[in-house]
């Protein structure tokens, strides 16, 4: 599908409000009904942060604290070093924007992993996002082609076990960009933005109990996408990349040799600066006509992203998001999953159920998840569907005591 697409302000340029600071709402408020205006946090490469597999879709989008399967390597790759796989393969398909009657945008995932011994573990993911077919317009509607943009991401990981009950990983990433190369902003042409970047995770797993059948503790942290700002034309000043913070527990509980259920718990935060409207005097205060906090280092930004909200702390505790789900297994071949996601009404509004379904047999496996909006907005996310085939490749000598997840 063909759309038209006015892309200059949307690329170029952040969008905002020339709105009014309420002292006492502690937000910022609109003039004429002195409600609250929503305050989101914007970053380049929002693609990053679209959770890519089917199991997690299923989970409100949780996965920094799952047993290990490929796709860990976007939540959390400390994961693998807990692997009882030797090795795994999966790839995700996701159709995108549906909703908005869109049928050309689509997010592809390939990951996998493999154990280096009972230790260490190394993994893989490249993650594809094709915008499909877009009409190029310039600032008076006149036709400037057509192109199709395209983003991808390549990530390598390492993770290895500290001690029994506990890993870490680091993971390194290049990241691709191309929105509207050949295209011009006034005289400026529009070229490529590229991205290092870095993970970095650890991951808690032990058992509960001291015979029979045991329960299980999960607990993770996760830091991804800390990499170099970027910038799609020369002389603009750059913008963060959408670093995360995800922190998060799994209990699982196995009754008997066929059943068992995991109950989730997941803490998400962008770790880039909070923006700051025209209106306030710290908007630009050295008057070179961008936004300070835009301005910011790479580092002073993460790490003043936890006090820098004009709100202070009430507007901190906003932007955090939360993730909660239920994964119920049947005899290591059926899974049935539902989950949450919440994100505050001033910071993006997504609220959403998740549901999904999972198959497994022998050394392969599907898994299916489907996304319900919960507000009354229509949402871009609604009906979103993915599909994930996936490969387990395990050393039958291993005892194993958990579920074959994925």
């Amino acid at each position: 599908m063909q759309f038209k697409f006015l892309f200059f302000a949307l690329l170029i340029t952040s969008t905002t409000l020339h709105a009014q600071w309420d002292p006492t709402k502690k937000c910022y408020i609109d003039g004429g009904t002195n409600d609250c205006l929503s305050n989101t946090i914007l970053t380049a490469l929002p693609f990053l942060r679209i959770s890519p597999d089917a199991r997690s879709g299923a989970m409100g989008d949780a996965g920094v604290s799952l047993t290990a399967d490929p796709a860990a390597m976007h939540h959390n790759a400390a994961r693998l070093a807990f692997a009882e796989e030797d090795l795994g393969l999966s790839i995700t398909y996701s159709p995108w924007l549906r909703n908005l009657g869109i049928d050309d945008i689509f997010l592809l995932y390939l990951s996998g992993f493999k154990k280096l011994d009972d230790n260490q573990a190394l993994g893989l993911a490249v993650r594809y996002f094709s915008l499909g077919t877009i009409e190029f317009t310039d600032a008076n509607g006149n036709d400037q082609g057509t192109g199709r943009p395209n983003e991808f991401e390549i990530n390598l990981g390492y993770s290895r076990k500290l001690s029994p009950v506990l890993s870490a990983s680091l993971s390194a990433k290049f990241v691709y960009s191309n929105l509207a190369t050949g295209q011009f902003v006034g005289t400026s042409q529009i070229s490529a933005a590229r991205s290092f970047g870095a993970d970095l995770g650890l991951f808690y797993r032990n058992k509960l109990g001291q015979s029979g059948r045991r329960n299980y503790l999960n607990a993770g942290l996760a830091i991804t996408n800390v990499g170099s700002k970027v910038t799609y034309v020369k002389g603009v000043v750059k913008d963060f990349i959408p670093t995360n913070l995800a922190i998060g527990a799994t209990y699982e509980m196995n009754f008997d040799d066929f059943n068992s259920l995991s109950i989730t718990g997941e803490i998400n935060k962008l770790l880039v600066p909070t923006p700051i409207q025209p209106s306030d005097s710290a908007y630009d205060a050295n008057h070179n006509s961008y936004a300070d906090y835009r301005e910011k280092p790479l580092f002073e930004g993460i790490l003043g992203s936890f006090n820098d909200a004009p709100g202070g702390f009430t507007e901190e505790l906003q932007e955090l998001m939360y993730n909660v789900a239920l994964e119920y297994w049947y005899d290591k071949q059926f899974a049935v999953r539902a989950g949450y996601f919440h994100e505050n009404s001033l910071k993006g509004d997504r609220k959403y159920l998740t549901l999904g379904l999972g198959l497994k047999y022998n050394i392969f496996g599907m898994n299916l998840s489907y996304l319900v909006p919960t507000t009354n907005n229509r949402s871009p996310l609604a009906n979103t569907l993915r599909f994930t085939l996936f490969f387990d490749f395990t050393n039958r000598n291993k005892n194993k005591s958990t579920p074959a997840e994925n």
